[in-house]
């Protein structure tokens, strides 16, 4: 006999979607401030070296292994709400997801700067060939990859983040006010990953934008986790969009 794999609600994927970003925001905070603020010397390359050196472990496991949690947290999201939004918009919810996958191929991808920054201090015999001058610069350069890297990825995050907003002001089961600030973060991102890409002067994220950002990618994880789904607005949207549908052709 055949059995039927019960489909969940749109209230435990919202609650796995506020998990998910909690996950996801706590791992990036330690991977991308707390740890390199511990190891990286900024204009120092010898002291940078030196700090990854003496401490392996921590670069592999705070570094590479909570990059590793972000990523794989970020691939389940994406479906996740894809399969939110869909009843607003299926074509531009699959869009969503596609480019949020795409910065997560190109962040995944990025860590391979990581690598080669151990391969380099770790003593592999081919570093006979460098001077000591010169591996910390090939330190600093991987380094600087990385952050590009990461960039370059934020760059295709940027439709998501405008979909997403979108979306969620039609939804009509999540509040507007959260699609709007999600718009705003958008064009934050944008505005942002424009000028560390293009603008050489342009260094660091303006308080504003990153307020901006901060804003919407907290509050919609709380209202996730605390209020989920409007049933009644989802229901509502489930029907126009099932009225909306073409009939079979015979």
């Amino acid at each position: 006999m055949k059995t039927r794999v019960r489909e969940m609600s749109p209230s435990a994927y919202a609650r796995i979607a506020g998990v998910l970003y909690l996950i996801i925001t706590v791992a990036a905070i330690f991977a991308h401030m707390v740890i390199p603020g511990q190891l990286l010397v900024p204009g120092d390359a010898a002291a940078t070296a030196v700090n990854i050196t003496n401490s392996e472990s921590l670069f592999r496991f705070g570094l590479v292994g909570l990059e590793l949690i972000v990523l794989l947290s970020e691939i389940v999201l994406s479906v996740v709400l894809y399969v939110l939004l869909k009843p607003v918009n299926k074509t531009l919810s699959l869009i969503a997801a596609v480019s949020r996958l795409a910065m997560t191929t190109i962040h995944g991808l990025n860590l391979l700067n990581y690598y080669f920054v151990l391969q380099l201090l770790i003593g592999a015999d081919f570093l006979t060939a460098f001077s000591p001058e010169q591996v910390n610069a090939l330190v600093t350069l991987f380094l600087d990859a990385h952050s590009i890297g990461f960039t370059i990825g934020i760059a295709f995050l940027v439709p998501h983040v405008l979909i997403l907003g979108y979306l969620i002001v039609q939804s009509g089961y999540f509040p507007k006010v959260l699609g709007f600030l999600f718009i705003a973060a958008g064009i934050g991102y944008l505005f942002d990953a424009i000028g560390l890409l293009l603008v050489p002067s342009y260094t660091t994220t303006p308080g504003l934008i990153a307020m901006v950002i901060a804003a919407a990618e907290i509050a919609f994880p709380i209202w996730l986790l605390v209020k989920g789904v409007n049933m009644a607005g989802w229901q509502q949207k489930t029907v126009e969009v099932g009225s909306t549908r073409p009939l079979p052709q015979n």
